[in-house]
């Protein structure tokens, strides 16, 4: 055993925002148009956030102004480049390949209820009871030593002072323990009041380890929001993860970790690896192809913007069952 950690990051962090715009503009183009083709973009921060990427859809109605708006503020200045799908990528995907080439990581383990390693649902359980009460912009961060006992925990919370955020951490370790020595950093740096788009930049797709399964477990590096399902770096993570769950279940086993990988315009995987308990072995069952995905998990659905704010892991998806 070794020391563990892992970190979490509200809904207002300026990375999340960003994921969540870029989800939410998904979205609004599955509920008019389920065959909308989505790669969109967000970059924001100090009053302005430009949006970007490629859209194919008969939906031609979307207000992505508005949407930017009830994510980030009213106050908020948009700016979009929006352009069609590439034709020579979409040749490739009309026909059922892959949108893109990639590898893409699947996890599951009996650690938890949430299937995932303890130190990513500690970290994340924790900074969503604080964000319950302090809706703002925060982070989390839970070490937990080689005997298993909570060691270590950072928290910084805007608008939450020093006491009150100890008073907060206390409450939840004390039903979550065992702590060792408890080390806490409280806004280590201060008290802190300016968060969000208002103290720093924010982009799509720059947590995604947060997004995944904490740094114990290697990913495949796509990101996921504001892609649909065509874009495998989304889906076939997803249905990596359903594979990860299901075998683990079926052979009780400790560990389950699920490797696929894709070429671009090519509907079947070129690897399909499940190692159960560290032992290899081609899967079996599954109907791995994009189109086949894409069926038996349902992704055509405005499902997405609630992944981008904690996690796209152990929060009830159905890729999670």
């Amino acid at each position: 055993m070794f020391y563990r950690t892992a970190e979490s990051v509200s809904p207002k962090h300026p990375d999340k925002l960003c994921d969540q715009i870029s989800d939410a503009i998904l979205d609004a183009y599955l509920a008019k148009d389920p065959n909308a083709r989505v790669a969109a973009e967000t970059c924001g921060g100090h009053g302005v956030v430009f949006v970007t990427g490629e859209i194919t859809s008969t939906a031609n109605d979307i207000n992505i102004e508005e949407i930017v708006k009830r994510l980030a503020g009213e106050n908020t200045e948009v700016h979009t480049k929006i352009v069609k799908q590439s034709p020579e990528i979409a040749q490739g995907v009309d026909t059922g390949g892959a949108g893109d080439q990639g590898i893409m990581i699947g996890y599951a383990c009996d650690e938890t209820n949430e299937l995932l390693p303890r130190e990513v649902v500690l970290s994340r359980r924790l900074n969503q009871y604080i964000y319950n009460k302090y809706p703002y912009d925060g982070k989390t961060q839970v070490t937990i030593a080689p005997d298993g006992t909570i060691d270590s925990i950072v928290a910084s919370f805007q608008n939450v002072p020093k006491e009150e955020l100890e008073k907060l951490v206390r409450e939840y370790i004390e039903k979550e323990g065992p702590t060792g020595r408890l080390e806490l950093h409280m806004n280590p740096a201060g008290d802190w009041n300016q968060g969000g788009f208002d103290a720093d930049t924010g982009l799509t797709g720059r947590k995604l380890i947060v997004d995944n399964y904490g740094p114990r477990v290697a990913i495949g590096g796509g990101c996921y929001s504001g892609k649909d399902p065509s874009k495998v770096d989304r889906s076939a993570a997803y249905m990596a993860r359903k594979i990860a769950v299901d075998y683990l279940r079926k052979r009780k086993a400790h560990e389950v970790l699920v490797r696929l990988a894709y070429a671009i315009g090519k509907a079947e995987p070129l690897e399909k690896t499940v190692i159960v308990d560290g032992k290899p072995e081609e899967i079996e069952g599954y109907d791995l192809t994009p189109r086949g995905i894409i069926k038996f998990l349902d992704l055509k659905r405005p499902i997405y913007e609630q992944t981008a704010r904690y996690g796209h892991y152990g929060e009830g998806f159905d890729w999670d069952r």
